[in-house]
């Protein structure tokens, strides 16, 4: 399952998803965004997998934002990127 949108600031944000009985098993997120450090997306990833595809935006920034934890995400926010996931598996 994939989406990618650009978002309100013109950058533009993928998500792929990969699922296993109703949970996230695998999920990429690439775009034109900068994360500081980089390696915070990886955190990021593994942060929704076992997650129901039917979970809500609201788990999911809440999940995102705490695999972020002190990181800077320049051009995009947790919000675009749970938004983008709950349309990837639709």
């Amino acid at each position: 399952m994939r989406c990618e949108e650009k978002i309100t600031n013109g950058k533009l944000v993928a998500v792929e998803v990969w699922s296993s009985g109703g949970t996230v098993s695998r999920a990429r997120i690439t775009g034109d965004f900068f994360l500081h450090p980089e390696e915070a997306i990886d955190a990021v990833e593994r942060s929704l997998e076992g997650l129901p595809l039917s979970a809500g935006e609201a788990e999911i920034t809440a999940r995102i934002r705490a695999a972020l934890g002190g990181s800077e995400l320049i051009g995009a926010s947790a919000d675009d990127f749970a938004r983008i996931f709950r349309k990837a598996v639709g």
